[in-house]
């Protein structure tokens, strides 16, 4: 079966698309699809802009879609501007790659101590099929800091401003072995989530194809 994974970010679907390829799982994206629409993420957390995303595309695609969604999270920034589900809007404006870094960093420069300033992202998976719908949740602690790299992950930026402290490396320099040994382990749990569902919703299919 095909699968559409619903998200116009390059970093995420360089991410996510390449290692649900590699487990053998056949992922289109919206650009295959020709799917050109902006979805309004009414959502109050990452699962409820999630379910919204995947069961709009779903709708428009026929697939089975997943959908992925995230909120930040930073200790010490007052309620009124933690970032929350609004990770890139900034007082109503949607921010570039540029502008995102120069944002966060003063965050670190003013809540942040000696430099760091750490947080969580609270990771939301959704998957849509028909009339049924599989959600998930993880939250993934991170630090961010005053200093930024030169290696940008388009699409992704605040990857130049995370620091991964097992390796004392910015997240968007690591190379696909330390990625591996780091982050891929902090998303085995999605990973889970969205095989386990792959594999009900292919024996639900196969056991209509049977009736």
């Amino acid at each position: 079966m095909k699968y559409l994974l619903a998200t116009t970010n390059k970093a995420k679907i360089r991410y996510y698309g390449t290692k649900l390829k590699e487990r053998g799982i056949e992922i289109m994206t919206l650009e295959d699809l020709n799917i050109e629409c902006e979805i309004d993420e009414t959502g109050k957390n990452p699962i409820e802009n999630a379910i919204i995303k995947a069961s709009a595309y779903h709708e428009l695609s026929g697939l089975p879609t997943i959908a992925l969604d995230e909120g930040l999270f930073l200790e010490g920034v007052p309620d009124s501007i933690q970032p929350g589900t609004h990770v890139r809007r900034v007082n109503g404006k949607r921010l570039n790659d540029s502008e995102m870094i120069d944002y966060y960093i003063d965050l670190v420069n003013k809540y942040g101590n000696d430099g760091i300033l750490n947080g969580y992202f609270l990771k939301g998976v959704a998957i849509v099929n028909q009339d049924s719908t599989y959600t998930f949740d993880y939250k993934a602690n991170r630090q961010l800091t005053n200093k930024q790299s030169e290696v940008i992950d388009e699409g992704y930026p605040l990857a130049s401003i995370q620091i991964i402290s097992s390796l004392n490396k910015f997240k968007s320099e690591l190379t696909e072995d330390e990625e591996r040994t780091t982050i891929d382990v902090e998303q085995t749990k999605i990973f889970e989530f969205i095989l386990n569902t792959i594999s009900k919703i292919e024996q639900d299919q196969t056991k209509k194809l049977v009736k």
